[in-house]
């Protein structure tokens, strides 16, 4: 093969940039030809209770420190009983050599129930449920951002992606330092703007809109794509069309609109594989605290979405050998995951077979 053989980036490796991480993935999606030997994992759980009484996220039931839940319903939020940050930890000191340095490490983290039912998740959930959801984001970023730099929203959904608890729910952690990976996000941001004089993710959400062909789902205020840098199978970007810092800047129409759009993502996300789909997802915005009075004109909000189902409901990617040591790979080209979610039903698998049932009875 030479540079004159026509290329098929379905059937020939390539290396695809991420502006964002200043970095590089390989593409080899020709591997998805080769049978499958692996690991299996197990199912996600279909039967959840709606209530558990043994579950400690659930209204009015014990949690691990003794504290009892109110009987919410609607969202819940309190202090994660086993927390990663702390406001009051010692400093460790510093160092002098260059090789063994510290810094101190202080913050908060809290637990956000989203619904006061197990068996619910948020493409199940009613439109103005998971407004409510997006409202409280917003307010957490307000409130913990008046005094932290960085302010993390997070779900990890499903067993897959080490969730212990089929409750639906995220974590906040706040904390005194911006983290690796928002802070090469920013540093890259800052790079494009200062060439290019406009947002990074707002000329990619405008490219994107104009190709179509990594769009999943799209709305009047948001798009949702595979991004053309993605690493994981059918990992997604969140992305609002007009330019926006932080979640605290949504306007009420936008807010509306990234709720239903956020369910027709998720429900595309169960409808793949007819399971509960795992992830980990995460927010990014301009840093907080601090950082509030500097000129972030750079920073473009936006949440990312981490799938690792690629095959099946039972078979996933692994992040191993060539990954940890070398470079991402991925084994099918994010333009073919698009179009795998976008041709998916809008109606959730769990909704449509319970017409289906109805109707035969």
């Amino acid at each position: 093969m030479n540079d004159l053989d026509e290329f098929d980036p379905k059937e020939h490796q390539h290396l695809r940039y991420n502006p964002l991480k200043d970095s590089w993935v390989l593409v080899s999606a020709h591997r998805m030809k080769r049978p499958w030997a692996g690991q299996v994992e197990k199912p996600p759980e279909k039967h959840i209770p709606r209530y558990d009484p043994h579950n400690p996220l659930c209204p009015g039931n014990t949690r691990a420190n003794g504290e009892v839940n109110p009987d919410y319903d609607g969202t819940f939020l309190f202090p994660n009983d086993f927390p990663a940050l702390q406001p009051d930890a010692p400093s460790p000191g510093t160092d002098q050599h260059p090789l063994f340095q510290s810094k101190a490490a202080r913050g908060v983290c809290k637990v956000m129930c989203f619904h006061p039912r197990s068996d619910v998740t948020l493409p199940l959930m009613k439109n103005e449920e998971v407004v409510e959801v997006i409202d409280k984001w917003a307010e957490l970023v307000q409130e913990l951002g008046a005094t932290y730099p960085w302010v993390q929203i997070f779900e990890n959904k499903g067993a897959m992606m080490g969730c212990s608890n089929p409750h639906p729910h995220c974590q906040v952690w706040a904390s005194n330092f911006v983290p690796n990976e928002p802070a090469l996000s920013d540093r890259c941001q800052r790079d494009y703007y200062q060439k290019h004089g406009a947002p990074l993710l707002l000329h990619y959400a405008e490219q994107e809109a104009q190709r179509k062909e990594r769009i999943v789902v799209e709305s009047s205020y948001w798009l949702a794509v595979v991004p053309y840098w993605a690493t994981w199978p059918y990992q997604t970007l969140l992305l609002p069309r007009r330019h926006v810092l932080r979640l605290t800047a949504l306007t009420v129409e936008e807010r509306r609109d990234l709720a239903a759009i956020m369910k027709r993502l998720l429900t595309k996300y169960d409808n793949l594989f007819e399971v509960s789909f795992p992830y980990s997802m995460g927010w990014h915005g301009a840093p907080t605290g601090s950082h509030l009075s500097q000129d972030n004109s750079h920073w473009q909000l936006h949440a990312h979405y981490y799938p690792p189902l690629l095959r099946s409901a039972t078979v996933k990617k692994f992040m191993v050998g060539y990954e940890m040591l070398a470079l991402e790979q991925r084994d099918l080209t994010p333009e073919q995951a698009a179009e795998k979610l976008r041709n998916l039903p809008n109606v959730h698998y769990k909704t449509r077979h319970d017409q289906e049932m109805a109707e035969a009875k």
